[in-house]
């Protein structure tokens, strides 16, 4: 789906970034729409959001407010729907892994879609000027901006910078790679939402495997 818009009943939505580990899709929610109630068995998924403000809810019986920017961890089989509140729409970054869009089961959908798969490509587009986030070939940043937020796209193997620099409140989605123990066992993965405090206290006692792929958000100033 790489390069396509898949249209949706409650807005649309695309892969902004990909890793070999992770897809990144760029949703934008339609004011008062909200996705369907669904889990991924298998995937984990991070949560950035963008613009706007919207109501997560998670589970059942759980509803959380979010307001740009903010960020959220969907672990793997938990129910989730999402409802922007927002006047026009709310744009969300969702950092999916293990790649499979067809890692879906709907619950409940106000669109008829419950028990159906993913869209087909009857719903699908080419993309025309819709940004793209690019991995740099070699270590580095790419850096974007979205509104009053910077965004960078960043491939690291020193961990000093991976740390140095950060704002408290930049919210940090790896996207591939991670930090590991002596025994290389993964304390963060592809998938995961932490902000600069935690990775500062996991780079103190772990260090960065090889590399690690980071896409960053902050307020801009």
């Amino acid at each position: 789906m790489k390069n396509l818009m898949v249209k949706k009943p409650w807005g649309e939505e695309y892969i902004i970034c990909k890793t070999n580990n992770a897809a990144t899709w760029h949703l934008k929610i339609n004011s008062r729409k909200k996705t369907s109630l669904h889990c991924h068995p298998k995937k984990k998924t991070g949560f950035i959001l963008l613009d706007g403000k919207v109501e997560v809810m998670i589970g059942f019986y759980e509803k959380k407010i979010l307001k740009a920017p903010d960020k959220l961890m969907i672990r793997p089989g938990l129910f989730h729907s999402t409802k922007s509140l927002s006047k026009k729409n709310s744009i969300v970054l969702e950092i999916e892994t293990p790649i499979n869009k067809n890692d879906l089961v709907r619950y409940k959908d106000n669109y008829g879609r419950e028990n159906k798969p993913y869209e087909g490509k009857k719903k699908m587009k080419r993309l025309e000027n819709e940004i793209i986030f690019k991995v740099p070939p070699k270590f580095g940043s790419n850096k974007y901006k979205y509104k009053n937020l910077k965004i960078t796209v960043e491939k690291i193997k020193n961990i000093n910078k991976l740390v140095s620099n950060r704002n408290k409140n930049t919210i940090f989605g790896i996207l591939d790679g991670g930090l590991v123990d002596n025994k290389k066992n993964y304390v963060l993965s592809a998938g995961d939402i932490v902000r600069t405090n935690t990775i500062r206290k996991l780079s103190e006692v772990f260090k960065i495997n090889k590399k690690i792929i980071i896409l960053t958000c902050s307020k801009s100033g």
